[in-house]
């Protein structure tokens, strides 16, 4: 094999799971494991548990002032989520 046909083993595992139909799964695992990057260390560290369900991200805080203080800022949470993932795919952000 020449080394322009190389390709890493996560390209090829990615190209056969879309293949599969499983593509938005994997964009909305990708979009969760991205949650810390968006929102800092701290806010991920107070976050019990994150979930992706038709278009909604639902997250539980261990911190009713910490969901109140991300409350305000639900949209440019939702613009950050989409643009890391480059299409819209969070329409909403359920806070519990």
């Amino acid at each position: 094999m020449s080394e322009n046909e190389e390709k890493p083993l996560k390209q090829l595992v990615d190209k056969m799971l879309r293949s599969y139909g499983l593509g938005d799964r994997l964009d909305e695992m990708s979009l969760v494991k991205s949650w810390e990057e968006i929102v800092g260390k701290m806010i991920a560290n107070h976050t019990k548990e994150i979930y992706f369900n038709k278009g909604v991200l639902f997250v539980q805080l261990d911190s009713s002032t910490l969901r109140q203080e991300l409350s305000y800022v639900k949209s440019d949470l939702v613009q950050k989520l989409n643009d890391k993932a480059g299409k819209v795919m969070v329409k909403d952000i359920h806070l519990k």
